[in-house]
C-alpha cells in the first residue's frame, strides 16, 4: 500500500473516462488497497481511481466510519422525486465547496475483487458520494453540475488556486 498524490483540476486524467476492469490481477488488487488506504483520512468521503492517476473504473468510500470499494460501478437507480442541494467539495478541487444538486438516493452495481456482483446504495451523503465518484470515473467533476452563475464563481475560484 502506498500514499498516492491526489490529482488536481487541470490534470487531463480527471477528464478522461476510465476503462472497465477486465482482469482482476495483482495491479487491480494493489489499486484497491491504495484506494482504501488513501480514503481513510479525516474529511475524505470518497476517492476515484483517476484521482490518484489510474484510469480504471474503481472507487472507495469512507462514510460514517464505513469504508469500502467497488469495481466497474454503474449507477442503476436514482431517486426521481427526492433531491439534495447541499454544498459539495472534492479532493481534486481543493478547499472549494459549492451547492450541487444530486438525487437523494443512488444505487450502483459493479463487482468485487472476486468478480462477484456488488451493490452499493445509500441516501444523503452516501447517495451523493456514489454519484460524485461515478461522475469522476466518467470523466466529470462536480463543478460540471453547478448552476451557471455558481459555475462562473467556481471557475474564478479555481483560477485563483
Amino acid at each position: 500500500m502506498a500514499y498516492r498524490a491526489i490529482r488536481i483540476v487541470g490534470d487531463p486524467v480527471l477528464r478522461t473516462p476510465c476503462a472497465p476492469i477486465k482482469d482482476i490481477n495483482h495491479g487491480v488488487r494493489t489499486l484497491v488497497e491504495d484506494l482504501l488506504e488513501n480514503v481513510d483520512d479525516e474529511g475524505r468521503a470518497g476517492l476515484a481511481a483517476n484521482q490518484i492517476g489510474v484510469s480504471l473504473r474503481a472507487f472507495s468510500w469512507n462514510i460514517e466510519g464505513q469504508i469500502g470499494y467497488i469495481l466497474n460501478p454503474e449507477i442503476v437507480e436514482l431517486s426521481e422525486d427526492s433531491f439534495q442541494d447541499d454544498d459539495e467539495g472534492c479532493l481534486s478541487v481543493p478547499e472549494l465547496w459549492f451547492p450541487t444538486k444530486r438525487a437523494w438516493y443512488a444505487r450502483a452495481e459493479g463487482i468485487d475483487l472476486d468478480g462477484k456482483k456488488k451493490v452499493v446504495e445509500g441516501e444523503g451523503l452516501m447517495g451523493r458520494c456514489i454519484q460524485h465518484e461515478v461522475d469522476h470515473l466518467d470523466g466529470h467533476l462536480y463543478i460540471d453540475r453547478l448552476e451557471r452563475s455558481v459555475r462562473k464563481e467556481a471557475m474564478r475560484a479555481i483560477r485563483d488556486l
